[in-house]
């Protein structure tokens, strides 16, 4: 089913507001990462997010 032109614009919008990362991975990690992320009730790209916030926090020292 085709997305309507206010669809493509609405996820257009979306986008915009958002960066781009590509994350390589060695081959079957990708499915360990996605089988994990579904366990914790997330989606791939939370679970990533998250994981790398709370490292930030972690690796950051109090001020």
């Amino acid at each position: 089913m085709a997305q309507t032109e206010a669809q493509l614009k609405a996820s257009k919008k979306y986008h915009t507001k958002l960066d781009n990362i590509s994350f390589r991975v060695p081959k079957g990690q990708k499915e360990q990462l996605q089988e994990h992320a579904q366990a914790m009730g997330e989606s791939l790209n939370g679970f990533l997010s998250r994981a790398v916030a709370e490292t930030m926090e972690r690796d950051t020292p109090p001020k």
